[in-house]
């Protein structure tokens, strides 16, 4: 008898709930309207930032090929103390 009526209950807020997509529009969701997109804008937006990135591996490169870079190993006697 519990079932039943549970079903009942169920089976109305079903219909319901489809009665309301049916009959109105939802109201929280606004209508999606479309914009053309601006390829030329775009497009020169990416060689703008190219054009950066080009310039930071320049410096790096010559970074590099001068022989100027030194690493450091931070923490290297942490890790050796560890393994013993």
């Amino acid at each position: 008898m519990k079932n039943a009526k549970l079903l009942t209950v169920v089976l109305v807020l079903q219909g319901v709930i489809l009665a309301g997509q049916w009959l109105s529009a939802p109201a929280l969701v606004s209508p999606v309207q479309a914009q053309i997109p601006d390829a030329g804008g775009q497009r020169n937006e990416m060689i703008k930032e190219l054009t950066a990135l080009n310039g930071k591996m320049d410096r790096l490169i010559g970074i590099l090929e001068s022989g100027k870079l030194e690493v450091k190993v931070a923490g290297a006697d942490d890790n050796k103390a560890g393994r013993r």
